[in-house]
């Protein structure tokens, strides 16, 4: 079953997420939605992504029940954003000689977050980082490329989350 995000007719900056039974509003980028996705533009990237596993904080989300494969963030856990880096969109140890996203994050946007294969697999320098989906700030402000959706959304979707499904950004 795909998770399938189209844009809010509200705002370029908003989507909704479809996942089963569910119909969630969600954050997307900054610059809205893009075909030609590159770092730092602030675009959710349009595509099929696959869901690759999941990584939560323990201590603030224990009953999150999710069937994809997982870890718990640890304090030492970042992702690499720097395109010229050797470990570029690939997670590293804190502290870091290259620029990073630290994991366990004080907002709590990463308390779960679910690594999407957007520029891993086959990885293109500038192809855009980080690109994960995560529970969104109230409001749902922009993201800086995500997709984000509210913390008791996450809970209702997250036992739907299988390896081989996909979330699927539309234009």
């Amino acid at each position: 079953m795909p998770l399938v995000v189209r844009r809010s007719p509200l705002s370029p900056l908003r989507g909704i997420l479809s996942a089963g039974p569910f119909r969630v509003p969600c954050a997307l980028g900054r610059s809205s939605t893009t075909i030609f996705k590159r770092e730092s533009d602030g675009a959710t990237p349009v595509a099929s992504m696959s869901l690759l596993s999941i990584r939560r904080r323990h201590r603030r989300l224990p009953a999150l029940r999710c069937p994809l494969p997982g870890r718990i963030t640890r304090s030492r856990d970042g992702w690499c954003d720097a395109p010229t880096h050797a470990a570029y969109n690939r997670p590293v140890r804190l502290p870091f000689p290259a620029s990073c996203e630290e994991m366990a994050r004080t907002d709590r946007l990463y308390d779960a977050v679910v690594i999407l294969d957007w520029n891993l697999s086959s990885r293109k320098r500038f192809g855009g980082s980080a690109i994960f989906f995560h529970l969104a700030r109230p409001g749902y402000p922009p993201t800086e490329g995500c997709v984000a959706i509210a913390p008791r959304d996450m809970a209702r979707i997250a036992p739907l989350l299988k390896l081989g499904a996909r979330l699927v950004v539309t234009r």
